[in-house]
């Protein structure tokens, strides 16, 4: 039996996608303030402090100290929560906040406990706990690429998780170890142990463009990755928007910066 709520969903779209979620009667889901798309009639809108979750039905200080811990993986303290209210079936969608693929996963089948980035998380099912997940590693918290906290996704319900670009799923074995840029680490389950690499060598340190650690994942356990970090995506376009652009063949880049209006 599951203690969070159980939807039914629908992932729509290729490359700026967007997730319709079916809710019966009395079912809701929550999600970050600004994922929300669409919904049908008879969708009630909540704005919750903390995630919903039964963890937070102790009292006002447990429910304090959990939004309190979202503010450190630099999310808001409140959530949104939209319940079916009336009789049938009612849809409600959630878009990604840029270009990429949203990764449904069923924390049933992940060990109740899944450990993303920090921006990852898009909405869940209700019961679903969005907490914060320390590390206990002083080298993975400094030189890791996302710092010493990590978002947490807890309970046995449906959760969905954006990501930049496109999406590679690794299941890997015992002691199987999988090097990884820092910043292309979408999730992982909990059985996974993370930790930090240097990459060694003088040249590969300073020029080769890489970085100066990787990030390693030990088996066993699954690991979702994606191909454009916003982080890369955001450089690139600063770098694109405040630099001169450059081609390939200096006589005809220039000429074409001219006929593009570059040079005028």
């Amino acid at each position: 039996m599951r203690t969070n709520h159980e939807i039914d969903y629908k992932i729509i779209g290729s490359e700026m996608q967007c997730v319709e979620i079916e809710l019966d009667p009395q079912e809701t889901v929550i999600a970050e303030p600004g994922a929300f798309m669409y919904m049908d009639d008879g969708i009630q809108m909540e704005t919750i402090f903390g995630d919903g979750s039964a963890q937070q039905n102790s009292g006002f200080m447990s429910k304090l100290f959990s939004a309190g811990k979202r503010l450190l993986t630099g999310e808001s303290m409140f959530m949104t929560a939209y319940t079916h209210t009336t009789s049938g079936k009612a849809r409600i969608a959630f878009a990604s906040p840029y270009p990429g693929k949203i990764v449904p996963i069923d924390l049933a089948q992940m060990g109740g406990k899944l450990i993303c980035q920090k921006d990852a998380f898009l909405c869940a099912a209700k019961g679903v706990s969005i907490g914060i997940e320390f590390q206990k590693k002083l080298g993975t918290g400094l030189f890791g690429g996302e710092g010493f906290i990590m978002q947490k996704l807890e309970g046995d319900g449906m959760a969905f998780c954006h990501a930049g670009g496109h999406i590679i799923e690794r299941t890997l074995n015992p002691g199987e170890t999988l090097r990884v840029d820092t910043g292309c680490i979408v999730a992982y389950t909990q059985e996974i142990d993370y930790d930090i690499q240097f990459v060694g060598g003088i040249k590969n340190t300073f020029f080769g463009g890489e970085g100066i650690f990787f990030a390693t994942l030990r088996g066993p356990g699954k690991v979702w990755l994606q191909t454009l970090p916003i982080s890369r995506l955001a450089s690139r376009v600063l770098s694109y928007g405040t630099t001169t652009r450059k081609d390939e063949g200096s006589i005809l880049g220039g000429l074409g910066n001219i006929f593009d209006g570059d040079g005028v």
